[in-house]
């Protein structure tokens, strides 16, 4: 028997395509694969670009709290403007329901002042953006097209190359990114922050951000599980060159969901509520801005899955070394022979530091039988980590014992590893048990540290381990 929705998508399909045309940004499709099909089965035209409001917002270094309004259309905006040539640009482009001049766009371009001289361009299309979720996935064509528009001003009035261009985009401002980019031949680079599922996962490449759209393409993904039951809003496909799954790419640390998360739909989330509700769809770009001022606290590791990687399966890094996830991604670009590949690592949580430092621990333990918990601290010349539980079970002496954990600190070179073992437990033997060695591999260099004691301490007690 054919079901409802069939008749309804073979209709939908067999309905003549028609298109609409906007003055120089070009016309635009409802037919497959833009409509009418499983994923997109409703035929919507974008909207005119007077109705989306379109702004660009120049930030600078020299005016980095005020904007100034840049138009395609009006190349005197610009030499009126802070704009320079001879600087990286970089486009900032917010999602649904979301605007240009939102404190967190504004503050991932104040972090790049403090590490670069950068153009930096808040793509403001809040009009298109706070409508129904259906509309604004189809708006998204005419303003990745009026991005698309402004690289081409830029490089034709001011000789500002494609290839010093960069696209940040969020959810939606994701897959406009990389509309703008397979517009604009020779583009950089584009950043797709958690791209969003709905309408887009699972289409064809023009339909969405893909490999294809620019010269490096890559992709954090925080909230990769399935939308339906669990309201994920993030794709899970790789559509990246390097796709970066932080914690698994599902659920971040500090992000629970919760009894409404599972009930609102798309068109339900309002600005008052949207990090209650979305909380792991909108960390992707508080990592990113993080990630600008750590250059090297977002190492992730080339793994099959995430649970290899917590297996302790992915370390250390390969030879050709760990990418950044983040701003510095692109410092590994055309280091891996692999079209697509997936990255995997841990974060801290917001209320903390958000980066992590990996670590590989080895212990030969020495001393007597016992029942207890093995935890060890690194002490190096930048600082000093906590304690870290490395093994717990039974401690035989000549046993060796390997675990990995994410420090949040970087300690620089390890001089020194404190040992320390318990069991919470009243042993009247009061055994004492040591750490003949322990060795420690930081996993984004590989570089191993050695230490060594022939001494024993009884529970809670501290063993200081020096270089063998």
């Amino acid at each position: 028997m054919v079901s409802i929705w069939t008749i309804t998508l073979f209709l939908l399909g067999a309905a003549k395509g028609k298109e609409v045309c906007y003055d120089s940004i070009g016309c635009f499709s409802d037919s497959e694969p833009w409509a009418g099909t499983a994923i997109r089965p409703l035929k919507v035209f974008p909207w005119s670009p007077e109705n989306i409001g379109t702004r660009f917002l120049l930030y600078t270094n020299e005016n980095p709290n005020n904007f100034q309004i840049l138009l395609p259309s009006d190349p005197s905006t610009i030499e009126a403007s802070n704009f320079q040539t001879d600087r990286k640009t970089r486009f900032i482009i917010h999602g649904f329901i979301g605007k240009g001049d939102e404190s967190w766009l504004v503050d991932m371009c104040k972090n790049m002042f403090k590490v670069e001289k950068v153009n930096c361009i808040c793509v403001h299309w809040k009009r298109g953006s706070q409508t129904t979720y259906t509309q604004a996935a189809n708006n998204v064509r005419v303003v990745g097209a009026q991005v698309a528009q402004m690289l081409a001003m830029l490089k034709s009035n001011y000789s500002d190359l494609p290839s010093q261009v960069h696209l940040i985009g969020h959810s939606l401002g994701a897959h406009v990114a990389g509309e703008a980019g397979r517009k604009t031949p020779g583009l950089g680079r584009v950043t797709g922050l958690d791209p969003v599922e709905a309408s887009f996962e699972g289409t064809p490449e023009e339909v969405r951000l893909d490999p294809s759209d620019v010269g490096f393409v890559d992709v954090i993904h925080t909230d990769a599980a399935p939308l339906i039951p669990f309201m994920g809003f993030g794709t899970k496909q790789q559509v990246g060159h390097l796709d970066f799954f932080p914690n698994g790419g599902e659920e971040m640390p500090g992000c629970q969901k919760n009894a409404l998360s599972q009930i609102v739909d798309l068109d339900g989330i309002w600005a008052g509520t949207r990090d209650f509700v979305a909380c792991n769809h909108l960390r992707s770009y508080k990592y990113y801005s993080e990630s600008i001022l750590s250059p090297d606290g977002f190492a992730a590791y080339p793994c099959a899955s995430y649970k290899d990687f917590e297996s302790n399966k992915c370390f250390p890094c390969p030879d050709e070394g760990c990418p950044q996830m983040g701003h510095y991604a692109d410092r590994f670009a055309g280091k891996t022979r692999e079209k697509q590949q997936k990255f995997f690592l841990n974060t801290g949580v917001p209320a903390n530091l958000l980066v992590s430092w990996r670590y590989g621990v080895s212990i030969t333990l020495s001393g007597r039988t016992a029942t207890g918990q093995i935890k060890v601290a690194l002490f190096g010349n930048k600082g000093n980590t906590h304690q870290y539980n490395v093994f717990k079970g039974i401690v035989t002496p000549g046993s060796t014992h390997s675990n990995e954990f994410d420090a949040d600190s970087d300690v620089g070179t390890i001089e020194k590893v404190k040992f320390l073992w318990n069991n919470n437990a009243v042993n009247p033997t009061l055994p004492r048990v040591g750490a003949a060695k322990i060795t420690v591999q930081k996993g984004e260099d590989k570089t191993e540290y050695s230490f060594c004691s022939e001494d024993t301490v009884r529970e809670d007690v501290l063993l200081s381990l020096t270089p063998c």
